[in-house]
């Protein structure tokens, strides 16, 4: 069975931005390619920093987190080559169309004084990035269990081409986009 938004977006979404953008074929109009989730730890903090980032990021999505190491050593950040500095998941197809349905829909309206997300926070491919301060806005997440509040990066990575062909892409899948003035 199909998650609920690849329906909609199959059924409702492809053909309002055929409507209205115009495509000619079928393989222009964009789609959700990847979203990749990553959270970052401090390297000054205690070794099991990064255990509980990824048990908790493991319980978000629903799959194994893959361990960043620092590529080269920076001393102003006291981060020496090859030391663990955090850990990302990467979700395709059916998990990422369930973790985004998750994140419109129960995750970002538990936000405190939530208005909307910026519309300025593409990076000119049409790839959009969100930034959480907290990991338990998520409903998986045991309350009781956490040490420590960590923030996560979300990167939601689209086949458009533009900016805007993706800011409309994510407005019909249901992206609460705060309105501007």
């Amino acid at each position: 069975m199909k998650p609920r938004l690849q329906e909609k977006y199959t059924d409702e979404v492809r053909g309002a931005l055929v409507e209205k953008r115009a495509y000619k074929n079928v393989h222009q109009v964009p789609s959700l390619t990847k979203i990749v989730i990553h959270m970052g730890v401090p390297a000054s903090q205690e070794k099991t920093a990064l255990e509980d980032a990824m048990r908790d990021l493991g319980t978000i999505t629903g799959r194994k987190p893959v361990i960043d190491k620092a590529r080269k050593s920076v001393s102003n950040f006291k981060i020496r080559q090859g030391q663990s500095i955090g850990c990302h998941v990467t979700l395709r197809r059916e998990a990422m169309y369930e973790f985004f349905d998750r994140l419109v829909s129960t995750a970002l309206p538990r936000i405190r004084d939530f208005r909307g997300l910026s519309g300025r926070a593409f990076d000119g491919r049409g790839n959009y990035s969100i930034g959480l301060e907290d990991q338990t806005i998520f409903p998986e997440i045991d309350l009781d269990k956490i040490k420590r509040h960590q923030g996560m990066d979300v990167t939601i990575v689209t086949s458009a081409p533009t900016n805007e062909e993706a800011y409309d892409l994510l407005k019909l899948m249901g992206m609460p986009f705060a309105e501007s003035k």
